[in-house]
């Protein structure tokens, strides 16, 4: 469906002066996309969704139909997963903390749990003990991919408590070992083919082949130019990431009779030119000589600081020209801009319409000032609300209001 007046007084009537809008045509074409390029140089691949970075049910449910992995960091995200229909062997639960109850719970089902420190290698030991049960299990690795980052997730795998954890698996008749897992922050592909050599390392050194490989997630997505200018390097597309990674388990692997699962733990890759944000021109001033625009809109829903984020304002009066114009938000924070130094037309009730604002944004918005605003899937020429509204109730149910 085209944007335009027409639609956007319709979607106004219908739904308020603010919403998202989800294109999930948008979504499976980017997941085939993805798989098929990493597909080609190593045929044995898969795609774990980060639910973490939007965790629509509707985008969730299109990765369990489409094949892939459900890459999940808490017992909600778990519970999700499970609602969607994903199977428990289809689920791979990272994350620094795991509620104990959930993750006896959780591992009993089939749920591969990559294992994050000794304590909990030990305490996942004792349960596969008390059942005499198989339970699925990986090991998250921490080895320098020279970022200049210490990250703080996985087991360093020069340091002994590495080295415990594994004989730990190895040694267990009920702890099914399915992958080495990693996850680095740098989303720069320069930084892939360490993180892939760091694997391969590893496998030689221990001379041990997992299931799986897991190298986690720390993908660009797909971005209008106007956003990708405002980097400071070139933003890399799926084939440079297929290229950097795949192509060292592929050159490592073609001669070996076992080739385990790659998988990747994409988000951003997958959802973030997947929405739009549709905020309304609310007030225009001038304070001392600079001109505001202020939206119905906040930084809160977009999840873009540091850089203009792709805007488009479709016109509903015939306003005036501005020069270096800022476009805020509504919460009363200095620093919520949503665009500085706009130039152009604009006018009180115009539209404004943010790409790219699909990853981070919609989880990680706040009850702050005002309860989020609905989403919107209009990919198939309809209007399906794949979320309504949040209200009062939905916000302060669950404090207690005294007698």
């Amino acid at each position: 469906m085209e944007l335009n007046k027409d639609i956007v007084i319709q979607l106004r009537d219908l739904y308020g002066e603010a919403f998202y809008l989800l294109d999930s045509h948008q979504f499976k074409n980017n997941f085939h996309e993805l798989k098929h390029i990493f597909s080609s140089i190593y045929p044995n691949f898969n795609i774990a969704y980060s639910y973490k970075t939007n965790y629509t049910p509707k985008l969730c449910k299109i990765v369990n139909e489409l094949g892939g992995y459900a890459e999940v960091v808490s017992e909600m995200e778990l519970e999700l997963a499970l609602k969607c229909g994903v199977l428990p062997k289809n689920i791979i639960w990272n994350g620094p903390i795991k509620n104990l109850q959930k993750l006896e719970e959780y591992l009993l089902m089939g749920v591969t749990v990559n294992i994050d420190t000794l304590a909990e290698a030990e305490y996942i030991n004792k349960i596969s003990q008390k059942y005499n049960k198989i339970l699925n299990v990986g090991i998250r690795c921490n080895y320098d991919v020279n970022d200049g980052v210490i990250s703080r997730f996985g087991l360093d795998v020069e340091g002994e408590d590495f080295l415990e954890v594994l004989s730990i698996v190895k040694n267990s008749n009920y702890l099914h070992f399915v992958n080495f897992q990693c996850h680095f922050a740098k989303r720069n592909v320069e930084y892939w083919p360490a993180r892939a050599k760091g694997m391969v390392v590893l496998l030689e050194r221990l001379n041990i082949v997992p299931d799986r490989i897991d190298i986690g997630g720390g993908l660009f997505g797909k971005m209008e130019d106007s956003l990708k200018s405002q980097f400071s390097t070139k933003i890399p597309d799926y084939n440079d990431y297929a290229i950097a990674a795949a192509t060292v388990f592929s050159d490592y692997f073609k001669d070996k009779d076992f080739k385990p699962e790659l998988i990747i733990e994409p988000g951003s890759a997958l959802v973030g030119d997947c929405m739009k944000f549709i905020g309304t021109v609310k007030t225009i001033k001038n304070v001392r000589g600079k001109y505001y625009a202020t939206a119905l809109a906040s930084q809160k829903n977009i999840s873009m600081t540091g850089v203009n984020p792709p805007i488009h304002v479709i016109h509903m009066n015939e306003g005036q020209e501005y020069t270096d114009m800022d476009i805020v938000g509504f919460t009363c924070i200095e620093g919520d801009v949503l665009y500085r130094g706009y130039n152009g037309r604009l006018a009180v009730n115009d539209a404004i319409v943010i790409s790219n604002c699909g990853s981070y944004s919609l989880v990680m918005k706040p009850p702050f000032i005002l309860p989020n605003f609905p989403v919107l899937d209009i990919s198939e020429d309809k209007i399906e609300v794949i979320k309504r509204a949040e209200t009062f109730d939905d916000i302060f149910q669950t404090f207690n209001w005294g007698e």
